[in-house]
């Protein structure tokens, strides 16, 4: 856990941070405040759990600060230290949900037991959040979304790793196992297509309901809507068995889904079924059989129920799976992760070597797609792939890149090079460009209020990383920048102006003199008076 103690006398903050043993109650970390307006910045960047604030501050009360936190986290813990005793101080903190109101100076058993009660509060929140019972609640909630997601997973060809799948059945209530399965196609025809969006909706979860209720009897059954607009279900026999061959069976209760169907709905389903393979390994492999079948096979033909295996697929040509498996190339792009995008680069290369070296066509497939992917993120980043490649572009336009598998992979590894650096200097200008803004909006509003998020939003980001961007660029944070560009100032006018110390504080954005005056001591070690007299 993390805490924050805030109070404009330094001496507390020192006293209370320092010499009190957090650690033993689990807080890794103290932050130190010596205004408001400062703990909320450190508020805004740091996961703060806990607050220790004195009520009475300049500029902010502890009692407005607890109204700013509020509006900011409900659950941060919040407990006041005040030097006065008054009734109504106490009645406010307890409306703002307080945790306790100590009176200064407060003994260590009554600091302490704050905090531990705090931390108990905290703790007791947290683990109803993400208590077992609640999790499979919300879990069971979702379970037909989650279920319908792992299934498209597997059919678009996830890998998971080694004992991945079955944590996932075993979490999802899915009664499947390794072993024998078989999808089962189902494509909704022209009588459904009148339907709008919402009423096919319900229609596709219709046959869905019907689907599980004809074959529940004998299988395990997983349905889902997939992107061509298939629903498709993956198969198992239960352990029970029938009398009837597999492939009889599931080819009759598909003629009874299709019949009942057509008896309720109102219109005609056209289904193919594929013969049985191992699960999970074979899931997506079989799916792309099954819908090639749909494709050269049954093409616009309507209301039949046909078998894969009955059809034997060219085995002189195929798809080149290691460009279309997710995630894919442009995903991979979009998202920055550069290692990854050069492992499918070299994966599509691997595989082109391995089973199709002898085939141009795959070759130009993959360096055409490979091509795209690269254009649509130098256009999304406002850019031209001619700008980015530089030389390398003659071997595109040329036809040379695709020519051969060695100078595709060639080719293409040195435009993702050129990619990922032109988008790291790009990234460096924005951040760049971020601080600019940052430092002369401060610079003209300096009197005003500079605060982590009025500057956030004046370059609309949010604050944690707006301070993130600024740390990175320059080494420091804006709230220290922001200090030190006060004090610069203030030293400034005090030895070129003959401005009085009140008129000086205002300027540079302190309200309250009297605490210019404390930090301005507080950092100099003389006051502002001091400071101009020895600097005449």
């Amino acid at each position: 856990m993390q805490m924050i103690i805030v109070d404009d006398e330094a001496h507390w903050v020192d006293n209370l941070a320092m010499t009190k043993p957090w650690h033993t109650l689990g807080i890794e970390q103290v932050h130190k405040a010596y205004s408001a307006r400062e703990a909320l910045q450190i508020i805004d960047t740091n996961p703060i759990d806990i607050v220790i604030s004195d009520i009475q501050m300049p500029e902010m009360t502890g009692i407005e600060l607890i109204e700013r936190i509020r509006k900011r986290d409900k659950k941060i813990k919040c407990i006041i230290l005040s030097g006065h005793s008054e009734f109504d101080y106490a009645k406010k903190a307890l409306q703002h949900n307080a945790v306790d109101y100590l009176l200064k100076p407060p003994t260590d058993d009554e600091i302490i037991g704050a905090v531990k009660t705090a931390i108990e509060q905290l703790n007791t929140e947290w683990e109803l959040i993400s208590s077992l019972k609640r999790t499979q609640f919300t879990l069971r909630e979702n379970l037909p979304l989650l279920r319908g997601q792992l299934l498209l997973d597997a059919l678009q060809g996830h890998q998971f790793q080694a004992g991945e799948w079955e944590r996932k059945l075993v979490t999802y209530d899915l009664p499947f196992h390794s072993g024998d399965c078989a999808l089962m196609l189902v494509r909704m025809e022209e009588e459904f297509s009148h339907y709008n969006n919402n009423d096919q909706t319900l229609i596709e979860y219709a046959i869905i309901n019907m689907a599980e209720e004809i074959m529940g009897e004998f299988m395990q059954v997983w349905g889902v809507k997939e992107e061509h607009g298939y629903l498709v279900f993956l198969l198992q026999l239960k352990e029970k068995g029938s009398d009837i061959g597999k492939e009889t069976i599931l080819e009759k209760l598909s003629l009874q889904l299709q019949y009942k169907v057509k008896q309720f709905l109102k219109g005609s389903l056209s289904i193919v079924i594929t013969e049985w393979f191992q699960f999970p390994e074979k899931v997506s492999s079989r799916f792309r059989q099954a819908t090639a079948y749909f494709r050269q096979i049954v093409g616009d033909e309507r209301e039949f129920v046909m078998r894969v295996s009955e059809f034997e697929p060219s085995t002189t040509q195929g798809p080149l799976d290691a460009l279309y498996t997710p995630p894919t190339l442009i995903h991979l792009l979009e998202s920055g992760h550069w290692d990854a995008a050069e492992e499918k680069l070299l994966a599509v290369c691997a595989e082109l070597d391995e089973k199709w070296s002898e085939s141009w066509e795959h070759c130009m497939e993959a360096g055409f797609l490979i091509t795209a992917s690269f254009t649509n993120l130098a256009h999304r980043n406002g850019h031209t792939l001619a700008n980015l490649a530089g030389d390398d572009l003659g071997w595109l336009q040329s036809g040379e890149a695709f020519s051969t598998i060695g100078k595709l992979r060639k080719w293409s590894l040195s435009i993702l090079s050129k990619l990922k650096e032109g988008t790291s200097n790009e990234i460096k200008d924005i951040r760049s460009e971020y601080v600019k803004k940052i430092q002369d909006f401060t610079d003209k509003n300096l009197h005003l209020d500079v605060s982590l998020r009025v500057l956030a939003d004046h370059v609309n980001l949010h604050p944690t990383h707006l301070s993130k961007i600024y740390k990175i660029e320059t080494g420091e944070g804006i709230s220290d920048y922001i200090s030190r560009l006060r004090m610069d100032r203030a030293c400034h006018k005090l030895k070129t102006t003959s401005k009085k110390v009140y008129e000086i504080s205002m300027e540079i954005g302190y309200m309250d003199p009297a605490y210019f005056i404390k930090v301005f001591k507080r950092q100099f070690g003389v006051t502002p008076q001091e400071y101009r007299d020895n600097n005449k």
